[in-house]
């Protein structure tokens, strides 16, 4: 198994990004939570990682902070929930405010997080409520890609599970004069939250 990987950060446009390490590109999926504190091109980057395999795919998913990669795997032992929402939950929500609305009950918020439902936000505070508060406890700048800043914020909302014209009313609606692509995602998703 790949645990982590430390290497010089190539390519960066979310969710995925790719890490050379020693001549080898690791391509990586990641959450926003991650994309909002990679440093620049070229530097270097360490990052805690999960490999998923798959009867037809090998996905590896990378993390700055370890509990990020926990709360990603917490949140997939609840049934029905797969990486593709962990990864919305993580883009969503800091781990402490994920933490928060699930001691809170707070099925609303959940709800406004792209793939979870009513029933799959109920089932998450009860599966998730006894582990929270051990996420909780143990967790406590960007330079935007070439491009336009809202079309990439865009592409990254579309690829966390909203719709294109939701991702676009966001977007558009969360940029604001100077914003890099990273900032206008974190607006979007916090507003979506709200």
């Amino acid at each position: 198994m790949i645990g982590r990987l430390k290497g010089i950060l190539i390519h960066k446009a979310p969710p995925w990004l790719v890490v050379d390490v020693h001549g080898v590109g690791y391509e990586l999926e990641a959450p926003m939570s991650t994309f909002y504190d990679l440093p620049e091109l070229g530097r270097e980057v360490f990052l805690f990682t999960h490999y998923a395999q798959k009867e037809d795919s090998v996905s590896l998913y990378g993390f700055l902070r370890e509990t990020e990669r926990r709360l990603f795997r917490d949140v997939q032992k609840v049934s029905g929930i797969g990486a593709k929402i962990a990864l919305a939950v993580l883009s969503g929500a800091s781990v402490d405010e994920f933490v928060r609305l699930i001691q809170n009950g707070d099925v609303a918020a959940l709800t406004r997080i792209p793939g979870i439902g009513k029933k799959t936000a109920e089932r998450m505070l009860v599966e998730l409520r006894d582990r929270a508060t051990d996420l909780g406890s143990a967790g406590s700048g960007s330079t935007a890609l070439p491009g336009d800043p809202v079309a990439e914020s865009i592409i990254a909302l579309q690829a966390l599970g909203y719709k294109p014209a939701d991702a676009e009313r966001m977007a558009k609606k969360s940029a604001g004069a100077g914003d890099d692509a990273p900032a206008i995602i974190r607006k979007a998703l916090q507003s979506a939250l709200r």
